[in-house]
């Protein structure tokens, strides 16, 4: 990831706090942290299920149709973990501290209900 994007992230999630912490009245992502955990995944699982049928689309129509959807999934998934208290800071430390460790080998070592909600 280069810094301009890492950049653009915490840029985001830091309109996503300040919305959470200081809701305005009219913002698509004050309605999101009202309607909790429920509200946020459905939207987390319909802009997945976009990504994937995205993918599938052929040329570069389909391309920039993926982009748009893995964009719109990233931003609802930065609004529950802003909704949770999770910071960006946590995502990312999660992530570097798997470099280097295969992901079969990082899963098989998780205890049995570690990767349940």
């Amino acid at each position: 990831m280069s810094a301009e994007s890492s950049s653009v992230l915490s840029q985001l999630m830091t309109v996503i706090e300040s919305r959470r912490d200081n809701p305005p009245e009219r913002s698509y992502t004050t309605t999101l942290f009202a309607g909790g955990v429920e509200r946020i995944g459905a939207k987390i699982t319909e802009e997945a299920a976009e990504v994937v049928e995205a993918a599938g689309e052929p040329d570069r129509s389909g391309r920039e149709h993926l982009v748009r959807e893995a964009a719109d999934l990233v931003y609802h998934l930065l609004v529950m973990l802003a909704h949770r208290g999770v910071s960006l800071a946590e995502l990312e430390a999660e992530l570097a501290g798997r470099f280097g460790v295969s992901g079969l080998d990082e899963k098989a070592a998780r205890r049995p209900n570690e990767d349940r909600p």
